[in-house]
């Protein structure tokens, strides 16, 4: 591993960033990039740069080499096209979404009329032909995501999976109906 002193000249081995040490710790070091930007790196993030030609032993050069030849993830099935321009329908089951009140309901009054909403809005979208729906849950106990999980075992025709976490967060299920014919 190399040893940095202050002042030495480095570069970023993953990135297009070049600059000086200015501290140096066990497992950080600080530079001051050309630009003048102050950065913390790992020491293996770093290779000292002499007279504009970086300097690596052979040992350093097979370390990153057996990290980047990890085994990558396996990708998960791709998507058609047919499938990913779909348009979707968003059925939002907040209760503050489908009662204008909520007082007197308990919990269970509340939990039905989530789900008979969401038995209708996923009966419509089967009959309009609608292949992509977003049932929006939220987060909670996780009572209303079981409930809905339960429903859609009854269908054969469609397939379930948590909706994409950047749009939707954890509170979100999408459902694709498989059109017969």
């Amino acid at each position: 591993m190399t040893v940095f002193k202050v002042g030495d000249n480095v570069e970023v081995l993953d990135d297009v960033i070049s600059g000086r040490v200015i501290k140096v710790h066990p497992s950080e070091i600080t530079i001051e990039t050309d630009e003048g930007f102050f950065l913390d790196f790992e020491p293996a993030e770093l290779v000292v740069v002499e007279s504009g030609e970086i300097r690596v032993s052979n040992f350093e050069v097979s370390q990153m080499k057996s990290q980047k030849e990890q085994p990558k993830r396996k990708r998960s099935a791709s998507v058609k096209p047919k499938q990913r321009n779909a348009p979707k329908m968003e059925v939002d089951l907040h209760i503050n979404q489908l009662t204008k009140n909520t007082k007197g309901l308990s919990n269970f009054d509340m939990l039905n009329i989530q789900m008979d909403a969401a038995r209708r809005q996923l009966e419509f979208a089967i009959g309009k032909r609608i292949q992509k729906v977003v049932f929006i849950h939220g987060v909670g106990e996780g009572v209303l995501r079981e409930e809905l999980y339960s429903l859609f075992r009854r269908y054969d025709n469609l397939r379930y999976y948590d909706a994409d976490y950047s749009q939707y967060g954890l509170g979100a299920t999408e459902v694709y109906i498989f059109q017969n014919g």
